[in-house]
């Protein structure tokens, strides 16, 4: 289960007016290059230079572990991909023909898509994007520069691997999808993703993960999580993902970093973590990631904190894999004083939940909340990254033991600054008062939205016995995102947050209930091609709560869209009937969750959150390409260098910014693959 917001630019970023582009009085500048539907930013590590050198040398190892699993996420999104970027790399920096022609610079411009997207798929709606350049130039290309850079196997000659690999690049009909989420499909057999083998069906791996669950087991590992699953002479077998075992050079280069960072943990709590995912990543026991979970969300007091390893469901039509993924950060102190209100206030809320009592928590165990200061992004947190983080995902352990949940302020806060005056605002929203409502409150009750999602939304409610975690299937995603948002855009509007001085009055959370409803009924439409229709969790969860609430308040004219200079626009008629919305939707949702109802989740998502009104699709792209703003926004990180003593000891360690993005990504490709072209 997948238990994050993601920051979503085309409304909640671009509607920040009060920041500006870059910090002119430090020379640091937020925005970078654009490139297809892209735009790159940079984020400030704030207060790195205050830390000791224990805890910079701490991140500088837990970034190196970090980063050294780039290359499993290329491999896990596509089993071409490394061979693919290969090619590419090689040709963009060895090409001795026009770096100016037509071909060359589509090149260059599908090479960073490939980059950003950790594969040839988008990174967002999963369909693969087609190069604007010609096979002819392509393989050219290729030949002309040296053959021993090229991912060439077993005496394979140039046309081969052009042969072999061309299809995948330049056919739209071969793998289509990354993920696959169409009602009827055989979600593994058309999705193009690398966690299953050939010849498998949608059946077979839910009948064998079915086949292993033990009965009435009240603590079960997430089955699947850490494998490949694969056929072996008709039988299906895991191929795990260990040091020695299926990536096992990139994991050894995880945990050699790992055991770097032990000698400068702030605790004895914390090295006990470390030494637990080290365990994992050897034995490949989902059972050591259960132990690892638990120590990681009781060890709350230490200072830089840090998450790695196969985390996240997005990626895997089923939601049984976890893609690779990496960060490490540190706690801002100060903001963190918000979150910890939530937190210290849970069962207040979890007690006045809108849902039936049978589903409500009877004590909520362990939440912490922080607000942190990311240090490196990597794997699938990198180019684009979530700003909201609860973990851990097993419910068991969330029950028992709690959850972290962490806002990530340094990327809103670049995000903010990067949305300064691009006319969004004006283009969508008809009337200045509301205009005037969001740019006073919509950073603030923006945050809080994030908080209680992930503090309080994820970590809410309970599973009834017997329920298991997979119980909805391919809508589990959409359905758990949804039931966080709802959670959090119920209690925005309650007087309580006024009580613990989290929002200014009892009007300010307009703002976000005003920006969500746009954002999933329209804005957020400018993301997916036309005829296309909604395949994306959090963009399902989004149009499933925004159009339900509209049907559902239709008698009473909640919600309005209408036209004016032939341009569709939205209105909150009634903003207190569309929280009784809210709270109705997430008793439903909650109800689904709760009792595994598979029908009753397909129904949701399938009859609001999927289908797209193609003529309000088509005005929406024309007037948002006037803007001239990028739908999505991803990240450049750091570079930190560790300076040694005459010895070899750390004795500090720089931070820069000024690092291109092709410039990262090309060393990246050369100081963090480990790996082969070719993973079986």
């Amino acid at each position: 289960m997948a238990l994050k917001k993601f920051f979503y630019t085309l409304m909640l970023s671009t509607l920040a007016t009060s920041a500006t582009v870059e910090s002119t009085a430090e020379e640091f500048k937020y925005t970078d290059e654009k490139f297809a539907d892209i735009q790159m930013l940079r984020y400030k590590v704030q207060d790195f230079d205050k830390l000791n050198l224990r805890q910079k040398t701490l991140i500088f190892y837990l970034s190196e572990a970090a980063l050294y699993g780039r290359d499993i996420l290329f491999d896990q999104n596509g089993a071409y991909n490394l061979r693919i970027r290969k090619m590419l790399e090689t040709v963009y920096t060895d090409y001795r023909g026009s770096r100016d022609s037509k071909d060359f610079k589509a090149l260059t411009e599908y090479l960073k898509r490939v980059w950003f997207s950790n594969g040839i798929h988008h990174h967002y709606g999963s369909e693969k994007f087609i190069p604007g350049f010609s096979q002819d130039f392509f393989r050219n290309a290729l030949k002309s520069v040296d053959r021993k850079k090229l991912p060439l196997t077993n005496g394979q000659t140039v046309d081969k691997l052009c042969d072999e690999i061309f299809p995948v690049i330049f056919d739209p009909t071969v793998f289509p999808m990354r993920v696959n989420q169409k009602d009827g499909d055989d979600l593994i057999r058309t999705s193009g993703e690398n966690y299953y083998g050939t010849n498998i069906s949608q059946a077979e791996v839910e009948n064998f993960y079915a086949d292993m669950r033990k009965p009435n087991d009240e603590r079960p590992v997430m089955y699947g999580l850490n494998s490949k699953l694969v056929k072996e002479n008709g039988k299906l077998v895991e191929k795990k993902w260990t040091t020695t075992g299926l990536y096992g050079p990139a994991i050894s280069k995880i945990v050699s970093n790992l055991r770097n960072a032990l000698p400068f943990a702030e605790s004895k709590e914390q090295k006990a973590v470390i030494n637990k995912l080290i365990d994992f990543y050897v034995s490949g026991e989902l059972k050591d990631f259960d132990d690892y979970s638990i120590l990681w969300v009781k060890n709350t007091a230490d200072l830089v904190d840090f998450t790695n390893g196969f985390i996240e469901v997005y990626g895997d039509p089923l939601r049984f894999k976890g893609s690779c993924e990496g960060f490490a950060n540190f706690k801002d102190l100060e903001t963190t004083a918000r979150t910890e209100k939530l937190s210290q206030n849970a069962q207040w809320f979890e007690d006045h939940s809108p849902v039936d009592p049978r589903f409500r928590k009877e004590e909520c165990k362990g939440i912490s909340a922080k607000v942190i200061t990311a240090a490196i992004l990597a794997g699938d947190l990198y180019p684009s990254t979530a700003i909201g983080i609860n973990l851990p995902n097993s419910n068991w352990i969330r029950k028992e033991y709690g959850s972290k949940s962490v806002t990530i302020g340094n990327l809103t806060d670049a995000y903010n600054k990067a949305a300064h005056g691009n006319g969004f605002d004006e283009e969508f929203i008809y009337d200045a008062d509301t205009r005037a409502l969001i740019r006073q409150y919509g950073d603030n009750c923006d945050d809080l939205h994030t908080d209680l999602h992930e503090c309080l939304g994820h970590g809410s409610g309970k599973m009834l016995p017997g329920v298991s975690d997979d119980s909805l299937k391919a809508y589990g995603s959409t359905i758990e995102e949804a039931r966080a948002d709802l959670f959090a855009l119920y209690y925005l509007a309650d007087d309580k947050l006024v009580e613990l001085g989290l929002t200014p009055n009892t009007e300010a959370y307009k703002s976000e209930y005003y920006t969500y409803i746009l954002n999933g009924l329209m804005t957020q439409l400018v993301r997916i091609k036309p005829g296309n229709n909604i395949e994306e969790a959090h963009m399902r969860n989004r149009a499933l709560i925004a159009h339900w609430a509209y049907e559902h308040g239709k008698n009473k004219n909640v919600i309005e869209l209408f036209k004016k200079n032939k341009k569709t626009y939205m209105r909150i008629n009634d903003y207190r009937e569309l929280r009784t919305l809210f709270a109705q939707l997430l008793a439903e949702i909650q109800r689904v969750k709760s009792t595994g109802d598979y029908e009753g989740a397909r129904q949701l998502v399938e009859n609001y959150g999927v289908k797209v009104d193609p003529v309000l699709h088509k005005e929406l792209l024309q007037r948002y390409a006037k803007l001239n703003i990028s739908p999505y926004k991803g990240f450049i990180n750091p570079v930190y260098t560790a300076v040694k003593d005459s010895k070899g000891n750390i004795k500090d360690v720089k931070i820069s910014y000024t690092e291109t993005y092709d410039h990262q990504m090309l060393r990246y490709s050369t100081d963090y693959a480990p790996l082969p072209y070719i993973n079986d």
